[in-house]
């Protein structure tokens, strides 16, 4: 059986504090507000992440991973370092240490 709300909380706001809970809100991506003030409440805080860094870094990471299992073979198959395209590896790399610093940057900031 499914536990109903019975007791009733008022709470009296100035336009600017709605305007600022309503923006909130968005924020969190929640639509419903009594849902949004009473998780406040209870909890004190809603945190909604976005995860589009870190998908980026795995994906980062899977190339390079990729990469060096190429090279592996490569050289493992008789073939010759000067063959390689260690520019091309330096500037993926590059990149995944930039998105790996621009994540700890927006973690830094929670």
């Amino acid at each position: 059986m499914a536990t109903q709300r019975q007791i009733c909380l008022k709470l009296r706001v100035t336009d600017a504090e709605r305007e600022l809970i309503a923006t909130k809100m968005k924020a969190a991506n929640i639509r419903n507000r009594e849902a949004y003030l009473r998780k406040m409440a209870l909890d004190g805080f809603v945190i909604n992440l976005d995860f589009s860094d870190v998908r980026r870094m795995i994906f980062l990471l899977s190339n390079a991973t990729n990469n060096l299992n190429q090279i592996a073979r490569h050289l493992n198959s008789g073939g010759n370092s000067k063959d390689l395209d260690i520019r091309a590896l330096q500037a993926d790399y590059e990149k995944l240490w930039d998105t790996a610093r621009d994540i700890l940057k927006k973690l830094s900031k929670l």
